[in-house]
């Protein structure tokens, strides 16, 4: 692209309301408009670095650290990408939804990059008293599937354990959609009769049934506009999801006890533990309900999947359910990091309410948590995780390989081992997966 070309295409970024950048094919930031600027940093300081320096502090592209690259995807397949990483701003660190998109000359061939920034707000890279909290691998897919289904009004089906936040999950998906100004409405399915799962959904009629001594809005209709979700759907009763098919396909529903059609606009999120497959072939549930609920999946990993994460989440509930300022020592950190929760985040909060009332003094220690996690070895400093470290390269510090190894031979929990050795915990626990993954390739 010629100079007075990128100068209009610069002109053109200048007037648009999101961060955009204008970068080459060497990562390197030819024009950034205000918005960028005053997201990032001052424009002499943006201007000539890289993409990866700006956003990450790296000194190698993103994929060579770790993350996947829409730059280098965008390179080999002639097209626009998108993913969602973990920035650095001027308020600190956020996930962002990119899109990036290629710009090719008269040949046909790329020469430079648009890259669009937009905020995930309900997304946290740190401990943070609100929203969604972590920074694992498991963690920012499942935000790629929903920043990528938010904007649109696609039937989303959350599936996951017990416990795993599905509810908090289906809530950021509605803030993030256009529909964030409507209610965000919710229908735990669990346990409900059919006459009375039928009357919540639909609402009723006075004289409808006994009881009923007023007429009475159902959720269907509160939600319009906004979001109905669906918790436990699993468990809706068997003849009430040919009523829930008919309402999906058509928009209309009818009050228990009257004949008026009525209509309702609203976008569906559902959610199950239970393995919906089995439930159809037991004859449990609808396939052709199935379908239509399931037009988005997306799975929720167990805290176990996602045990890099204990460490962030544990900091932010415990600030939600301690009635003061309490740390948590390493010995119990490195505990809580080394057991496995059934439960989940839901188990996790809750063992952190219990310790909390048991602390009186301003830092939590392990005698403080319940018998079970104590009873769990600590993982932090294991001779696997030794072993994958000495497998490891360094990409982007001076650190080598003996220093990391003899870092995690003094113990302690990986916190203070970023802290001894001048990384972030995000960087050390890329570089301690990427190790692992290394080990696990050559064995």
């Amino acid at each position: 692209m010629k100079a007075d070309g990128l100068f209009e295409l610069a002109s053109f970024l200048e007037t648009l309301p999101e961060p955009h950048i204008l970068c080459g094919r060497d990562y390197r930031i030819v024009a950034a408009n205000a918005a960028y600027r005053g997201k990032c940093a001052h424009f002499a300081e943006v201007l000539g670095k890289t993409c990866y320096q700006v956003s990450h502090r790296y000194n190698a592209p993103c994929d060579q650290a770790g993350e996947s690259c829409p730059l280098a995807r965008s390179l080999v397949s002639g097209q626009r990408e998108r993913v969602v990483h973990l920035h650095y701003g001027s308020a600190g660190e956020l996930y962002e939804s990119i899109e990036l998109s290629p710009i090719k000359n008269g040949q046909g061939e790329i020469t430079h990059f648009v890259e669009k920034l937009e905020e995930i707000p309900v997304a946290k890279g740190l401990a943070h008293a609100q929203g969604l909290v972590g920074r694992s691998p498991a963690f920012k897919n499942m935000l790629e599937f929903m920043a990528r289904v938010a904007p649109s009004d696609a039937s989303v089906l959350l599936q996951g354990d017990s416990g795993t936040g599905k509810e908090l999950v289906a809530q950021a998906i509605h803030d993030a959609s256009r529909r964030s100004r409507a209610p965000f409405v919710v229908l735990d399915c669990s346990g409900l009769p059919e006459a009375l799962f039928e009357s919540e959904l639909f609402g009723h009629e006075r004289g409808a049934f006994t009881g009923a001594a007023a007429r009475r809005d159902g959720l269907v209709e509160a939600a319009s506009g906004g979001t109905l979700f669906l918790d436990e759907v699993g468990d809706i009763p068997f003849p009430m999801q040919v009523k829930l098919l008919r309402l999906l396909e058509t928009g209309t529903y009818r009050r228990v006890g009257s004949t008026e059609l009525r209509k309702t606009d609203f976008r569906l999120i559902s959610a199950t533990h239970q393995p919906m497959r089995r439930l159809m072939s037991e004859g449990k549930f609808r396939q052709d309900l199935y379908f239509r609920l399931n037009t988005f999946p997306i799975f929720l990993p167990s805290l176990r999947e996602r045990r890099e994460d204990i460490p962030l989440l544990a900091e932010s509930l415990l600030a939600r359910v301690a009635a003061r300022k309490i740390r948590i020592s390493p010995e119990a950190m490195s505990l809580l990091c080394a057991y496995d929760y059934p439960g989940n985040i839901r188990e996790l909060r809750n063992l952190l309410e219990r310790a909390s009332l048991l602390c009186d003094g301003s830092e939590l220690q392990p005698g403080h948590l319940a018998e079970e996690v104590r009873g769990c070895r600590q993982m932090d400093v294991d001779a696997e995780t030794s072993a994958a470290v000495s497998r490891s390269s360094s990409y982007e510090t001076g650190i080598s390989a003996d220093e990391l190894r003899r870092a995690l031979a003094r113990g302690g929990t990986r916190r203070e081992l970023a802290r001894r050795l001048g990384l972030s915990e995000r960087t050390l626990y890329r570089r301690l997966a990427d190790a692992r993954a290394a080990g696990d390739e050559k064995q």
